[in-house]
């Protein structure tokens, strides 16, 4: 180690380890979409292409998944993303009367 591998505080000497370095990953939520008996298939899929950002074929399997399943991923993003995404969803559906369910589950993979 060189003598820039070390420095004080407070009077006492560390060692600067390589992992002080490394930026560190965010951690990742999951945006959870849920079922239920009132709002449309069609308005789920819209709302999967436009503020998820899906294909018609993604949104199409998406909404399958949580109509079959009763939940799916609408997609995995850090958190701040993640809770706009959210509100955006249930702004989104408020506007249209639907009681579309999202929910935030950190993503552990």
């Amino acid at each position: 180690m060189s003598k820039d591998d070390h420095f004080e505080t407070n009077g006492l000497r560390e060692t600067k380890s390589d992992s002080d370095d490394a930026p560190r990953k965010p951690k990742m939520y999951r945006v959870i979409m849920h079922d239920d008996d009132y709002t449309t298939m069609d308005f789920v899929v819209e709302v999967l292409m436009k503020i998820f950002h899906k294909s018609s074929l993604e949104a199409s399997n998406i909404m399958l998944q949580v109509h079959n399943d009763g939940k799916g991923v609408a997609g995995v993003y850090t958190y701040d993303i993640a809770a706009t995404k959210k509100l955006q969803a249930n702004q989104m559906a408020g506007q249209m009367g639907f009681p579309l369910k999202l929910t935030l589950d950190e993503d552990l993979s």
